[in-house]
């Protein structure tokens, strides 16, 4: 089991165990035995996924972006399968990271929330509490988290 409360704070950027996958209107969206994982007291790991390991032809930027104060500034997606609903701001990259997360340029991350289903190696993630917070919350992890 692992404590999201001894997560650093500045957040860390880590290497995955175990491959990622994200699924939205029967599409395939992301698959990646090369995700990054970003570890930050009180929250559940947010996953980084490959920009070579993400169906690029799934998502159209939209202008909107964020600023975090330890990795930068964030472009957002929405993730568009054809003939099904749009999954809105669903997804996120950081296209010029600070020097510490320089792993994820261009690595996408995406919100559980807005999309069908997210799988850590065979677990079906459940989302981080919260509309603004990208967490990804499997059962080997204890909290609570922020967000609650």
């Amino acid at each position: 089991m692992e404590s999201v409360w001894d997560y650093p704070r500045p957040p860390r950027l880590e290497l995955s165990a175990r491959p990622v996958r994200v699924e939205h209107g029967g599409a395939v969206v992301a698959a990646s035995a090369r995700a990054w994982r970003v570890l930050e007291t009180s929250h559940p790991p947010v996953y980084y996924v490959p920009w070579e390991d993400v169906a690029q032809e799934l998502l159209v930027p939209v202008a909107v972006t964020s600023f975090c104060e330890w990795k930068g500034q964030a472009t957002y997606f929405d993730v568009v399968v054809p003939e099904v609903e749009r999954a809105v701001q669903a997804a996120w990259t950081y296209l010029r990271p600070t020097l510490a997360f320089a792993g994820i340029a261009h690595a996408v991350a995406f919100y559980v929330q807005r999309l069908d289903a997210c799988f850590v190696g065979d677990e079906q993630a459940t989302p981080q509490p919260g509309l603004f917070y990208g967490g990804w919350v499997t059962s080997d992890l204890v909290g609570p988290f922020k967000g609650e």
